[in-house]
Order: structure tokens, then C-alpha cells, then sequence
């Protein structure tokens, strides 16, 4: 401990010493870390797990009945309205959600706040449990609310500020497509990342990945109240053979438009619900509903968001760009070291001619480069700072997501500190291994 206290002593004389030398190379570092943990930040933001502690039971089933996809590596991915329906009330999983999304008119019903468009998610009331959905005031419906199609419905919190100021509105009502709905709970403020339960498309939605990452709908109703009085705003997917005339979506097998997610405890549970899976598919083949047998499929919620890219190509290529840039300023660095050791080969030689052993000269130098990374640390996390607040202004709908949270602070000093030790290695192993009598003798 005494050593090192003295090393940090010397390092901080040397430092002082050489100042516009040692400006520079902390210059560099923190410009390239802050380069680099910028990109590091939002990519961590937006891979991470969007369900911690329960993504592992949660799980999305797919089945295929297209016969012009037969030869596809995976099926498509979302189901039609009647598949999706048998699964989540014959399956055998803990809790299903059917989730569907989108558009509608919502009016307050005050002359205070005119009517707009927003965001409806028609799913049913095991959504909130599974998902650990947050509420700030009420509740969910109940399963005898979906039975009897019940004019209910759920509010996110940033509905809520916009049209009650952030008041308890339980009991308040609201009109979705000139439909009037009790509130009967509102969301406390709940945003995962990325919003799982809508991702699909796989590469076709790849380079519009960002979507993934908006916010929660202004209103959740239950999805049988939804069909009933939405059903004409509901759009497909995709059809591999157009309904006929004055079918609806909800009658069109051909028609995938319907997401379906499941919980599952266990490895024996997820084997059981791929057999049941595999065994409605063979029995709606049977029955003529599909020309071929489906191809079916049982994805992990990780494995689906990994699947369907939902990380941006953009901040992939950022976030390669950056650590190219911070190698860069690294090679920056080990040259200014080998100038700046060279520069004081004399107090090297006198070190040694007065009893300094080589680890000895080797260790003051890293520790010397330690303090440069950590000053660098500090001048990276300012060039964070302001890189994720420049972020922030930009017109990405995870833009507002670009904070530093603690694991990435401390990821810049780990970091910083970790390059200026790497970059010295070579510079203080030649330091330390001339001879002191060249040492002395070259000046």
C-alpha cells in the first residue's frame, strides 16, 4: 500500500511536470471513451431485458397455415383471429394475452380538451400480470368484464396527465370512436424497452426498428369489447388469399393480424404447450381450415427480440464506429506515452542506479498512466454527458431514452482506466528494461 501511495506521488509530480503532454493524451482518451460509451449507452438501452426476472417464462407462439410460405425457414408471424383465439382459451399456459393495436378517435368528453387521435391495445386482463404492467390508480377488468363484453378500459399515465392533470380519473369516462368507457384503472408510468409485445415483422420491419421503442398506448380495453365495436378498424397483416366480400378479419383464416404471447413456468410446461401446438395444427388441417399441415413454432421472449432486430442497424454501426475511433485515439496515446517516458529516461537510469528494480520502474509507469486514465474518465463522461443530451435532441422515438444510468457511469472509469494501463504496457516495459548506464549515458 505504501508503494503504491508513493508511485501515485511520482505520477502526479510527472503529470504536473509535463502538463501540455499529459493535456493531450487525456484529451484523446476522453474523446474517444466519450465517443465510445455514448454509443455503448444507447445500445445498452435498447438490448436490454425488457422483462427482467420473468422473460424466461414468457414465450410467443406461431403457426403457419400459408401454403405459399411452406418453404420458409420460420413461420409467419402473427396468427389469424380465430388461431389465436382457441390457443389462448384451450392452451395450456399460465396466462395468455391476445394484443392487438391500433388506431382511434379519443374525446374526454370536456370542452377543455379537443378530440385526437391516439393509440388503442385491445388484449385481455391477463396482460397486466403477465407483463408486471404497473398501475398508479385501479386495476385491471376481470375475466367476467371480457365475458360480457364490458365498457371498461385502462389509461396510460401520460393520457391521463393530458387530459385529468394527473388526478385519480377511476370512475371518470372517456369515448373511444364515439363509444363511451368507464376508466376503471390507470397505468403508473410504465414504458419497457423495447415494447415487446408488439414486435413482429422480422427483417421486413428491421430498418424501421426504432417504432419498437415508443410509448405505451393512451388506451387498453378488452379485446372482445374491442371486437365488437372495432372490429372495421382493425387492418390485416397479411393475407395470403383475400377474404371474401363482406367478410371480416375475424372470419378470415387466411388473414394473420392477431399476436399471442404465453407464459410458461418450466421446461416441462414449454414442452407440453409445443406438443399441444403441434396437435392443433394437425387436428385445424384435418378439419380443412388450412390446405397444409401449419408449420408451428414456440420462441422465448429474448429469442423473439433478437429474431426481429430490434436494436437499429444505425446505433450497430454507431457503436462500431466508435470503438474504431477510441482504437484510434488509443494509438494516439501509446505514441505520446513513448515520448513522454523517453523524455525522462534519465530519472529512469538514476531510479535504477539507486536500487529501483524494473517491476518496480514498470509499475510507476502504469500507475502513472492509471491517473491519465482516470482523468480521461472524467473528461469521457462529460463528452457522455453531452453526447446522449445531443441524442436526445434527435428525432428518434428512443431519443428520450438516452440517459446514463450507474452501470454505465461506472463503466466509464472502469473503462478509461483499463485503456490508459493497456496503452502503457509497451511504452513501461521499455522504459523499465534499459539499461540504467545507457539511460544516463544517452543524455
Amino acid at each position: 500500500m505504501n508503494m503504491l501511495l508513493y508511485y501515485l506521488d511520482l505520477a502526479l509530480r510527472a503529470i504536473w511536470r509535463n502538463r501540455a503532454l499529459s493535456a493531450l493524451m487525456v484529451l484523446a482518451l476522453s474523446v474517444g471513451i466519450g465517443a465510445c460509451m455514448t454509443t455503448i449507452t444507447v445500445y445498452h438501452l435498447l438490448s436490454g431485458d425488457p422483462l427482467p426476472g420473468r422473460s424466461k417464462t414468457i414465450f410467443y407462439p406461431q403457426l403457419d397455415g400459408d401454403p405459399k410460405h411452406s418453404n420458409a425457414k420460420a413461420p409467419w408471424d402473427l396468427l389469424d383471429y380465430r388461431t389465436a383465439v382457441d390457443l389462448a382459451q384451450n392452451g395450456p399456459a399460465t396466462r395468455s394475452a391476445i394484443v392487438v393495436s391500433s388506431s382511434e378517435k379519443i374525446d374526454a368528453m370536456t370542452d377543455a380538451v379537443p378530440p385526437f387521435i391516439g393509440q388503442l391495445l385491445s388484449t385481455n386482463s391477463d396482460f397486466f400480470s403477465m407483463f408486471d404492467v404497473p398501475f398508479a390508480f385501479g386495476g385491471s377488468w376481470s375475466k367476467d368484464d371480457e365475458i360480457h363484453h364490458a365498457r371498461v378500459v385502462v389509461i396510460s399515465n401520460s393520457l391521463n396527465k393530458h387530459l385529468f392533470h394527473g388526478a385519480n380519473s377511476v370512475g371518470r369516462r372517456i369515448s373511444v370512436n364515439n363509444n363511451s368507457f368507464e376508466i376503471i384503472g390507470v397505468l403508473a408510468p410504465w414504458r419497457p424497452r423495447p415494447k415487446f409485445y408488439e414486435v413482429a415483422g422480422g427483417a421486413i420491419m428491421r430498418d424501421s426498428a426504432s417504432t419498437f421503442y415508443g410509448r405505451v398506448e393512451d388506451v387498453v380495453m378488452p379485446f372482445a369489447t374491442s371486437i365488437e365495436l372495432n372490429r372495421d378498424d382493425f387492418n390485416a397483416w397479411y393475407c395470403w388469399r383475400e377474404p371474401t366480400a363482406g367478410v371480416d378479419l375475424t372470419h378470415a383464416s387466411s388473414c394473420l393480424w392477431v399476436q399471442l404471447w404465453v407464459q410458461l413456468g418450466n421446461s416441462e410446461a414449454v414442452a407440453n404447450y409445443k406438443r399441444f401446438l403441434e396437435g392443433y395444427a394437425a387436428q385445424q388441417h384435418d378439419l380443412g381450415r388450412f390446405d397444409i399441415k401449419p408449420k408451428v413454432r414456440l420462441t422465448s421472449l429474448l429469442e423473439w427480440l433478437s429474431y426481429n432486430g430490434v436494436v437499429p442497424d444505425a446505433v450497430k454501426l454507431q457503436v462500431a464506429m466508435a470503438f474504431a475511433f477510441l482504437l484510434v485515439c488509443l494509438c494516439n496515446t501509446v505514441g505520446l506515452l513513448f515520448a513522454k517516458f523517453s523524455g525522462r529516461s534519465v530519472e529512469f537510469g538514476l531510479r535504477r542506479a539507486l536500487g529501483a528494480t524494473q517491476a518496480g520502474l514498470f509499475w510507476q509507469c502504469l500507475v502513472e498512466a492509471a491517473v491519465i486514465g482516470l482523468l480521461g474518465g472524467i473528461g469521457g463522461l462529460i463528452v457522455t454527458l453531452c453526447g446522449l443530451m445531443v441524442i436526445r435532441r434527435q428525432p428518434f422515438s428512443y431519443a428520450d431514452l438516452a440517459h446514463l444510468d450507474l452501470s454505465m457511469f461506472m463503466s466509464i472509469f472502469i473503462l478509461s482506466i483499463f485503456c490508459g494501463m493497456l496503452v502503457a504496457i509497451v511504452p513501461a516495459l521499455r522504459s523499465a528494461k534499459t539499461a540504467p548506464a545507457l539511460q544516463i549515458r544517452s543524455e
